[in-house]
C-alpha cells in the first residue's frame, strides 16, 4: 500500500532547477511578462533541456520503481509560472517519463511558504531569493547552482553527498570555529565528542534516504541478486579529533553513511570529482566555488552566510 504523504519522502523542485531555462529567463528579463508568455506558448512543444537537478531527481524517483508497493518518493513541482505557461513545463516532465503529477503555479510569486503544506523535506530553486527566505524560516532548502550536466543511463546508482555542519547538523560546532579558531573548534569537540549534535535543516532529508538505504539492505538479504543504488557520502573538513562527534552524532540519530572524507581543509574538488555525486550538498560557497562538474547545492544557513551576506 502506498504511503501517505507525510510518511514519504517529499522533495520540491522549481523548473529551473529540474530544466534549462536559460532562454526563457532571458526573455523574462529583457522582454517583460507578456513576450515570456508568447515565448512558452510558441514553443510548448519545444521539449526543455534537462537542468543540473534532473539526473538527482530522476534516480530518486527510481526508487518508487525499485519499492512498487509503497512508492515511498514524491517530487512536487513548485513554479513561479503561471499555470498557462507551466504547460510546457509539464509536457517536458511528461516527455522524459517523471512521475511527478503534483504542481503549484504562483504567477511569478515565491512558493516556498507552502513547503509544510507538502511536508517537503528539500526545496531546490535556481531562485536564491526564494532559497534564503525558506532558509530564514527554517526550511530544508538550496539553491542549485550551475554546472555542467552527466545523465548516464547506464549509470542507475544514487550518488548523494553531503558536508556535515550547518547541513546535515546544526552549525553549533562551526560558530565555535568562526569565533574563537581551529584550536578552540577541535578542543570543544573532544570535550563535546559523547554529546551528539541536533539536526540541522537537511537532517530529515538525511534520516528518510538512510531509512530507504536500510529497505535496501532487507531486499539484499531476501535476494542476494539485488543491487542496492542508493550510496550516501559525507565530505567534511571535520578531522581528527573532531570526527568522534560526527561519528556518534550519526550513531545517536540511528542512520548510516557508506562514505566519510575528513578532509582537514582538503580542496572538497579532489574528492567529489572521483567520486561523481548526483547532488552535493554545502553551506558555504567557498566549497562550491570551485567545483565544475558536480553538481552542488548551496544552502544559505547558519553563521558562515550571515558573515557573507
Amino acid at each position: 500500500m502506498p504511503y501517505p504523504i507525510e510518511k514519504k519522502l517529499v522533495v520540491a523542485v522549481a523548473s529551473s532547477a529540474l530544466f534549462d531555462l536559460t532562454d526563457s529567463h532571458r526573455i523574462y528579463k529583457e522582454q517583460g511578462v507578456e513576450e515570456y508568455k508568447k515565448f512558452q506558448e510558441k514553443n510548448i512543444d519545444n521539449h526543455l533541456n534537462k537542468g543540473v537537478a534532473y539526473p538527482f531527481i530522476k534516480r530518486l524517483l527510481r526508487l518508487n520503481e525499485i519499492f512498487s508497493e509503497e512508492k515511498p518518493i514524491e517530487v512536487v513541482l513548485l513554479s513561479r509560472n503561471s499555470p498557462e505557461t507551466g504547460l510546457r513545463v509539464f509536457r517536458t516532465i511528461q516527455h522524459y517519463g517523471l512521475d511527478i503529477t503534483r504542481a503549484a503555479f504562483f504567477s511569478g510569486g515565491s512558493p516556498y511558504k507552502y513547503l509544510p503544506a507538502y511536508n517537503a523535506s528539500l526545496f531546490l530553486s535556481a531562485e536564491e531569493s526564494d532559497i534564503r527566505s525558506a532558509c530564514k524560516e527554517g526550511f530544508a532548502a538550496g539553491k542549485v547552482l550551475q554546472s555542467s550536466i552527466s545523465d548516464d543511463d547506464e549509470d542507475l546508482e544514487l550518488r548523494i553527498a553531503f558536508d556535515f555542519d550547518g547541513v546535515i547538523a546544526t552549525d553549533e560546532a562551526e560558530k565555535i570555529y568562526q569565533q574563537d579558531g581551529m584550536e578552540a573548534f577541535h578542543k570543544h569537540e573532544e570535550a563535546c565528542a559523547d554529546e551528539p549534535l541536533e539536526p540541522g535543516l537537511l537532517g530529515d532529508l538525511f534520516k528518510k534516504i538512510s531509512f530507504f538505504q536500510k529497505m535496501e539492505a532487507k531486499r539484499q538479504q531476501k535476494d542476494p541478486e539485488y543491487k542496492r543504488v542508493l550510496k550516501t557520502s559525507i565530505v567534511t573538513a571535520r578531522n581528527a579529533p573532531s570526527h568522534e562527534r560526527l561519528i556518534k552524532t550519526l550513531k545517536s540519530w540511528g542512520v548510516d553513511v557508506n562514505e566519510a572524507f575528513f578532509l582537514g581543509g582538503i580542496d572538497k574538488s579532489r574528492i567529489l570529482d572521483i567520486m561523481h555525486p548526483h547532488m552535493f550538498f554545502d553551506d558555504q560557497m567557498g566549497h562550491l566555488s570551485n567545483l565544475k562538474n558536480v553538481p552542488a547545492v548551496h544552502i544559505p544557513f547558519g553563521i558562515v552566510n550571515k558573515k557573507e551576506e
